[in-house]
């Protein structure tokens, strides 16, 4: 079977970072499904493994946490799918990523595959919509649909792929005002397009809450801190409501949350793998919000959030798109397909 391997540690330069390889034809668990891989998105997180800024059990030989495909066979017992299926899922850090022909993955994390996408839209999606979807109505405990004014959301890095599905659940399925924050005219324009109210620049020399101010909303009282929080944490801790709610993604050393106790202002990290890597009672539940972001999708409710598609799925092409992705830039998904 072809592969896509790594070597950790190792830079985006370096020619021999990513490499093509065989390796066997993975065997399914009983809650497994093995799924002929068809595309596979790319994120922060697997430049950060091969670069060796996140660790991953030596069991891990291959990135790609966002994918789509064909099942091709299944455990003993499995019941959500059948081969011939198309499916679309994020998968798990502590099992080998989907850079392969064929990838095993639980059944309680996968989702039917959106019926209106192609496969290179639909691997644009399952990381980001369950990072957001679980931000939103998980740690916020906001209930979807509900549409009562709630006050403001500030989505710090709005034009990245959580960024940009975070944005369009909140603007469709609640009363947040949306509060942007981007860097570039197009990036600007693209968390418009998404749905934002607002977008303000996290860049410029005047601070965040006096742009924020200027737009005479309502007050902040949910921020999502996506990415650069440390540079921008008591900017965020002065703009925020009394009572709020901040939720975080980035990855971080140490946090420090006491500047947060005179508002009473709780703290939520997302961690999108928690449920696979801790095999959770609920651990369905991430199949049942892709369940529900696939008919969002086909509704028109939600959109993809592919922006730059690549080909063929060898080691070269995910090697540009990791330093495509670390160059930053563009906002959207890179994805690479067959």
């Amino acid at each position: 079977m072809k592969m896509i391997g790594f070597n950790k540690g190792s830079g985006v330069d370096e020619q021999t970072s990513l490499f093509d390889m065989e390796g066997p034809m993975p065997v399914p668990g009983p809650r497994d499904v093995l799924v002929q891989v068809r595309a596979v998105g790319i994120n922060p997180l697997d430049t950060k493994v091969r670069a060796g800024r996140v660790d991953v059990p030596e069991r891990v030989v291959t990135l790609g946490w966002d994918a789509a495909g064909i099942v091709h066979a299944v455990g003993s017992d499995v019941t959500l799918f059948a081969p011939g299926q198309a499916v679309y899922y994020a998968g798990s850090f502590d099992r080998a990523g989907a850079n392969a022909a064929y990838h095993l993955v639980d059944e309680r994390i996968a989702g039917r595959m959106p019926a209106t996408l192609d496969f290179a839209q639909a691997a644009s999606v399952p990381l980001a919509a369950l990072t957001a979807w679980q931000l939103l109505f998980e740690r916020f405990a906001i209930t979807p649909g509900d549409r009562q004014p709630r006050g403001s959301l500030l989505v710090l890095g709005g034009a990245g792929g959580v960024g940009s599905l975070l944005i369009q659940l909140a603007r469709q399925l609640t009363g947040l005002t949306v509060i942007a924050t981007a860097s570039r005219g197009d990036s600007a324009d693209w968390c418009r397009t998404m749905g934002a109210h607002h977008v303000i620049d996290h860049t410029l020399p005047l601070p965040l809450p006096a742009q924020v101010a200027a737009l005479n909303v309502a007050p902040v009282r949910h921020i999502a801190a996506l990415s650069h929080t440390a540079q921008h944490v008591m900017e965020l801790v002065e703009l925020i409501a009394p009572h709020g709610k901040l939720a975080v993604i980035d990855d971080h050393d140490a946090f420090d949350a006491a500047p947060l106790k005179g508002k009473s202002v709780s703290l939520h990290w997302e961690m999108v793998f928690t449920r696979p890597l801790f095999a959770t009672e609920d651990m369905i539940e991430q199949h049942r919000i892709l369940q529900r972001v696939a008919r969002l999708l086909d509704e028109g409710v939600l959109r993809h959030t592919l922006r730059q598609r690549l080909s063929p799925m060898d080691a070269a092409t995910v090697l540009r798109a990791h330093a495509l992705l670390e160059r930053g830039g563009q906002p959207g998904k890179i994805v690479v397909s067959d």
